[in-house]
């Protein structure tokens, strides 16, 4: 029987994880709860007590024979969801403050995090919690998005918790996933690459990496063995994951070739440069205004090694590769050529109009495979994370 510890803040909707109890208890779950000091003043313990025949945990040093309870609590648990998520403590989890019983647990947990936001409309829409939000999603915990309609305070607007139903729902889906890939190891490639004419000049590309990122962080939450190997992106590490940081194609596909022959999985979702200046200066070029400088200028390029199809031609039996194909046209024939050119089981074929494409939190994907295609909607990165990964490890199964 899976263990749900079901975390509860003090908002007008804590009233609501009475229902999120029974729905898990429903479906076969064992229900621990912890609450923060503030929700007992909506919703008693003993009423959590009397649902889920558990004692209820409030206060951080509140059991004499176990004075480290929340470490007790982190481990028993397949999975932490907490509902109501007050904005007040998606901000601590985001930033690893643990100032009481709840957030110290969520701290220490292993365990796969899943998080149902509640607050005013106001709260939502501020930048700082949307930031926070964010930083949740990079570090692989699930959000279920709270819907629009009438709030506590007495407006309308987005900010109310989603129904039980959708949170016991997303809950189960996370435990469903759990460990889906434990044991495997996986390379993921993110981020552009950068390459230079001089030490101070480069061409590049806009991607942010926030995809590679959310496959990592994803992969490692499903008990993967994760490398992943990142050009120059401004993101910190994924929990649990190797990162190697490197600026050029050339320097990324060696990278690579470290880790591929070991690897049961290969994600190739880097926007690596298709061309390098044929010659590098180790000096500041000047331009035409300084003295000395050289005015116009021809820049002669020459082709960088397409990292997905080198590995690719030396893939083994068993080994799964996804490569990606960032088009602003129809992506479906750039996608069926590259799933033949890159020896690749599945290719994701990625809108990169605007508003769903580099840097931008969603996207819009086709995912391509040799018996055909299916249209995604448009989803986050860490849920379209959650999409590919469950097909790769179909495929690997």
């Amino acid at each position: 029987m899976k263990t749900v510890l079901l975390g509860i803040t003090g908002c007008i909707a804590a009233y609501k994880a009475c229902y999120i109890v029974r729905g898990l208890q429903k479906a076969g779950v064992r229900v621990k709860v912890v609450m923060t000091e503030h929700a007992t003043h909506f919703v008693g313990p003993t009423t959590f007590r009397a649902l889920t025949n558990e004692e209820v945990a409030v206060i951080l040093f509140d059991e004499p024979g176990d004075p480290i309870h929340h470490i007790s609590l982190a481990h028993e648990a397949d999975l932490f969801c907490i509902a109501p998520a007050t904005a007040n403590v998606c901000a601590k989890i985001a930033n690893g403050t643990a100032d009481d019983l709840l957030t110290t647990t969520a701290l220490a947990t292993p365990a796969p995090l899943v998080v149902a936001p509640a607050m005013n409309d106001g709260m939502w829409a501020s930048p700082v919690t949307q930031e926070n939000i964010a930083a949740l999603e990079a570090r692989g915990v699930r959000v279920v998005f709270p819907s629009s309609g009438h709030l506590a305070c007495g407006t309308e607007g987005k900010g109310r918790m989603e129904e039980p139903e959708a949170i016991v729902a997303a809950v189960l889906e996370e435990l469903g996933r759990c460990r889906s890939l434990e044991g495997r190891r996986v390379l993921i490639t993110a981020g552009p690459t950068r390459e230079h004419l001089d030490p101070v000049r480069f061409i590049s590309n806009p991607s942010s990496g926030k995809s590679g990122f959310a496959l990592a962080a994803e992969a490692a939450a499903r008990g993967a063995q994760v490398t992943l190997v990142t050009g120059p992106v401004e993101l910190a590490d994924p929990a649990g994951v190797e990162v190697v940081r490197v600026t050029s194609a050339l320097e990324m596909l060696e990278a690579c070739q470290q880790v591929y022959a070991g690897c049961d999985a290969a994600l190739f979702t880097a926007a690596v440069s298709d061309w390098r200046p044929a010659e590098y200066s180790p000096v500041k070029l000047k331009s035409g205004k300084e003295a000395g400088g050289m005015g116009e200028q021809c820049v002669r390029f020459v082709p960088n090694p397409d990292i997905a199809a080198t590995l690719g031609a030396a893939k083994r039996a068993g080994q799964v590769q996804v490569v990606y194909a960032a088009e602003t046209g129809n992506p479906l024939p750039a996608a069926r050529g590259k799933l033949q050119r890159k020896n690749a089981e599945l290719c994701v074929a990625n809108d990169v109009s605007s508003g769903v494409g580099f840097g931008t939190p969603d996207n819009r994907v086709w995912r391509v495979e040799p018996g055909g295609e299916q249209e995604l909607p448009l989803l986050s990165k860490r849920q379209l994370a959650g999409r590919i990964l469950d097909r790769v490890a179909q495929l690997l199964a």
